[in-house]
């Protein structure tokens, strides 16, 4: 299609689109877009025409995209993020931001690292608000591309190219154990570790395949119970002599508050990188770049920190 059509083209029906696709409702997307209900419905019809698609069907109050419209979506992704940095102020002001984040992440970091930034956050920008949406690492590239996620914050399981990435810090792991754990006034050698049952929880972001490399050729351990979060393992921890193995700072605020004992691995291990990812249409957005450089600042000094409280550095 030549320029000049594209001209002739109304092109602010791709925005309606976007609008109505994340609302799912024709009198929501009305609001959003100052507009009356009978007015977004001749939108909706207009979109229908240029596109040849019925783009969305009905199932009760909500709008059901089609697979055409979804494909478009994200094809509109990139576009329409840069029209929304060329028509953005230069100039970022945190005070007055609203903007909307979205961050794709893991329990783990929820827990553990992104709380220890958020307070600064909301200092310097009050009016900004946040979307967490699960991390699935076979999906990162699609969160990020497509599905409008601002930032990841993981372990990279392997390279991210062509988004892009900083690190945040190197993560060691520790042991949890009772102070009822027969090992726990002693000091852990690999055959303790391998003999003793244990517990893997899902938020250790990775750390049992981290675990069973550095174990290779080794006998399995028992693994007696494996959750997705820490509190089932913390319920029969004092009932049985059991190892939690997790990331040292998971370690750090578990210990403190459940009154745990900690242990270093008995054998060795690599600590891994912790890392922030974006796609490459944030990387000149001021409000990104504001965002993006608190997370490494706090998040980066309290991994820091507590890698030099647990004598891992």
């Amino acid at each position: 299609m030549e320029l000049e059509e594209i001209y002739r083209r109304d092109l602010n029906l791709f925005v309606a689109l976007r609008v109505l696709i994340e609302e799912c409702s024709v009198s929501k997307a009305a609001h959003r877009l100052n507009l009356s209900q009978s007015a977004m419905s001749r939108v909706l019809g207009r979109l229908r025409e240029m596109l040849g698609d019925p783009l969305f069907t009905r199932e009760g109050l909500h709008l059901i995209p089609t697979e055409k419209a979804l494909e478009i979506d994200r094809s509109l992704g990139e576009p329409l993020e840069s029209l929304r940095q060329i028509l953005s102020p230069i100039d970022f002001a945190p005070q007055s931001c609203e903007q909307t984040f979205t961050i794709a992440t893991t329990d783990y970091a929820m827990q553990t690292i992104l709380p220890f930034a958020l307070p600064r956050i909301y200092q310097e920008a009050p009016k900004v608000s946040f979307n967490f949406l699960p991390l699935q690492h076979d999906r990162l590239a699609d969160q990020l591309t497509y599905e409008g996620a601002d930032l990841a914050i993981c372990r990279p399981i392997g390279p991210v190219e062509p988004l892009r990435s900083e690190v945040l810090g190197r993560v060691g792991v520790l042991c949890l154990l009772s102070k009822q754990h027969p090992l726990a006034q002693a000091e852990m050698n690999l055959s303790d570790y391998l003999t003793y049952p244990h517990a893997m929880i899902a938020i250790s972001d990775g750390v049992k395949a981290l675990i069973e490399q550095a174990l290779v050729g080794q006998p399995k351990r028992k693994m007696v119970l494996r959750a997705y979060h820490l509190e089932a393992a913390l319920a029969i921890v004092d009932a049985m002599p059991l190892i939690i193995t997790v990331p040292a700072d998971l370690a750090y605020l578990v210990a403190e508050r459940y009154d745990l004992v900690v242990k270093p691995l008995p054998f060795q291990f690599t600590p891994f990188d912790y890392s922030m990812i974006w796609h490459p249409r944030c990387e000149h957005s001021p409000a990104q770049e504001w965002l993006r450089g608190i997370v490494k600042e706090e998040c980066g000094r309290l991994i820091a920190k507590r890698i030099e409280d647990m004598g891992l550095n």
